[in-house]
């Protein structure tokens, strides 16, 4: 099949953009609103943007309340999302009147992060410690219409790891067992039984492979 996204007549039950664009990182983001009060949830779109220095993003539909306190504070932690954490992180996604802590809701620990002000969970084994950078709003579906969807940049200043994790000088991800998003109400779980390891091949042996498709 085939369809464009314009008129998004696919003929399926749900939209399956979201079901191909995957696996996707969930980008658990906490913050804390001006009058201090703590707020975390889960966003699909999320991913790493950069390296040196380090950048992260996430995307929102409409202004939600992360968004608005990042823009507010210029600060906002994401924890990673895990197996054991599966139901908790669950739970903060439900839409709650701005101004509640998810973190209760979540059966979550509120922990002090280093360098900022927003908390990482206390029970996740990785967390980015970010400054805001800026906000980018996507152009709407239709000419002249709102933007449903804006990105939210922050740089990384900090990373916090679980001690217990890193072994032999390198972080054993599979043990951390964490989970991404996929479509409809489907996650994916990355553990050492499903990770595998390919090197990169050197550009001699990506010409010398061309340069054998050539002579056939």
């Amino acid at each position: 099949m085939f369809y464009e996204t314009a008129a998004n007549k696919h003929g399926l039950k749900h939209d399956p953009f979201k079901a191909l664009a995957v696996p996707r990182p969930i980008g658990w983001v906490s913050t804390i609103s001006k009058d201090g009060v703590c707020n975390i949830a889960p966003y699909s779109f999320f991913n790493a943007v950069g390296e040196k220095p380090h950048y992260v993003f996430f995307s929102s539909a409409g202004p939600k309340d992360s968004q608005l306190n990042v823009e507010e504070t210029g600060e906002f932690v994401c924890s990673l999302a895990t197996w054991d954490l599966r139901y908790n992180m669950n739970m903060t996604s439900a839409s709650v009147p701005r101004g509640v802590d998810e973190f209760p809701i979540g059966d979550l620990t509120a922990t002090p992060s280093r360098l900022v002000k927003p908390p990482r969970v206390k029970e996740s084994p990785a967390a980015f410690e970010c400054k805001y950078w800026k906000t980018i709003d996507l152009p709407p579906a239709e000419p002249g219409g709102p933007s449903t969807y804006s990105l939210v940049f922050g740089r990384v200043v900090g990373v916090y790891i679980d001690d217990a994790y890193i072994k032999e000088g390198i972080v054993d991800t599979g043990a951390m067992r964490p989970i991404a998003r996929l479509g409809y109400m489907d996650y994916a779980v990355v553990n050492p039984d499903t990770m595998f390891t390919i090197k990169r091949p050197s550009a001699e042996e990506a010409m010398a492979k061309l340069k054998t498709r050539a002579a056939e």
